[in-house]
């Protein structure tokens, strides 16, 4: 910051006043673009609307249109405001890796399981997008309930084929899965989602 001398003879003037002022101000504003600039740079960076983690089991994901932040690969809620009982969302795995989002770039897809508080236990299908601000986590696609889940395998392009054990429709719970299926899926970019190719 500039320091004013008087100068004994001239005085201080108006314009000697005006001037520092000036000068002050635009120092500060040139050392707070400076700071701004490099924090943007170093900060983390949004992809649609989802913040980039390292590892993709402490990626946020979008299950039932709710927000779910994996940590370690476990996420804990309320099923209600002050309830005891907690919406757990667990990394299952079955995972496969292909470029989902042609950034050449391998991504991860894997399964998801939530337990809600009853009887039941959903699965799901999401991908971990590997970009440079690090893994972005998808809308989950449900694949059913209290399945028997196979491989999943790596299919064309940003596919993937599910493969899992189901019962036949009717079927109690109580009944092991023993109907095999192939869920064929492709990831679409825009929706931040599997959609399933329908068949042939």
């Amino acid at each position: 910051m500039p320091v004013l001398v008087y100068n004994s003879k001239e005085g201080i003037t108006m314009d000697n006043i005006k001037k520092t002022i000036i000068i002050g101000v635009l120092a500060v504003l040139v050392i707070f673009g400076v700071y701004f600039y490099s924090y943007k740079q170093s900060a983390p960076r949004e992809t649609n609307n989802f913040v980039g983690a390292v590892n993709y089991k402490d990626a946020t994901y979008i299950i039932e249109g709710q927000k779910v932040a994996l940590k370690n690969g476990i996420a804990e809620t309320e099923s209600a405001p002050g309830s005891s009982s907690k919406i757990v969302t667990r990394y299952f795995g079955n995972e496969t890796t292909a470029d989902f989002d042609g950034d050449g770039r391998e991504d991860i897809a894997f399964l998801l399981t939530q337990d809600t508080g009853g009887s039941g236990t959903f699965y799901y299908v999401v991908a971990a997008l590997n970009t440079k601000n690090g893994y972005v986590g998808s809308k989950a696609l449900f694949i059913g309930d209290r399945i028997s889940p196979q491989v999943t395998e790596k299919g064309s392009g940003n596919g993937i084929i599910v493969n899992y054990a189901d019962r036949a429709p009717g079927e109690s719970f109580a009944v092991k899965p023993s109907i095999g299926k192939s869920l064929r899926l492709v990831f679409d970019v825009g929706e931040m989602q599997f959609g399933e190719i329908a068949p042939e």
